[in-house]
């Protein structure tokens, strides 16, 4: 079933099944990392909805890359804030299939500071 699949594909799926298996109800903070920018939006999977995101492509972000943790901090810190405002405190994170190092770590430890329970 997993022939021919990437190292990186491979881990996407087995985190992705072990967080549906975990989460229950309970809204999944997803992050994407490219090479330039991060993205994490907090999805309802049961309505198929996106309830609050944050990326470096916005404009609060004015004149830094993306590429850097203390981006990723500040994108976890706003993803935490619109999720609260959206009375979202418990979510699952699911961070794809990319390692828990750098700036994912950065995201979901000021996304833990600023309020989000996971």
């Amino acid at each position: 079933m997993t022939k021919g699949l990437s190292l990186f594909e491979k881990r996407r799926r087995r985190n992705r099944t072990t967080l549906r298996a975990r989460a229950g109800t309970r809204p999944r903070l997803s992050i994407h990392r490219s090479g330039k920018h991060i993205y994490a939006q907090v999805i309802d999977d049961a309505e198929g909805k996106t309830l609050a995101a944050a990326s470096t492509l916005g404009k609060d972000n004015a004149g830094k890359t993306g590429a850097t943790i203390d981006a990723a901090k500040a994108v976890g810190q706003r993803v935490a804030e619109a999720a609260k405002a959206a009375g979202v405190t418990q979510v699952v994170f699911d961070r794809g299939g990319f390692l828990y190092h750098g700036r994912v770590k950065a995201l979901a430890d000021a996304a833990r500071e600023s309020g989000l329970e996971f």
